[in-house]
């Protein structure tokens, strides 16, 4: 199996068992992933505007954790 065929399941895996707020921020992500060369950030949805700037908040004021930080807290999103 290739390492995208991986990171496909895995994907594939985290959807299954996401929540609705996650599934609006990939649903989004994705959908700017196919716009053309048109400013993406006008076309997410406000909601998920508010979010990103919320967490680019965090980060700024130190508030987020280190990707190690994320890998032990939530190791089923990170198996190889």
């Amino acid at each position: 199996m290739t390492d995208t065929e991986i990171l496909r399941e895995q994907v594939k895996e985290y959807i299954d068992n996401a929540d609705a707020k996650s599934l609006k921020i990939v649903q989004a992500i994705l959908e700017i992933e196919q716009a053309d060369d048109e400013d993406w950030w006008d076309e997410l949805p406000h909601e998920v505007q508010t979010m990103l700037n919320a967490a680019i908040k965090e980060g700024e004021e130190g508030k987020g954790i280190t990707h190690e930080e994320m890998i032990e807290k939530y190791p089923q999103w990170f198996k190889k």
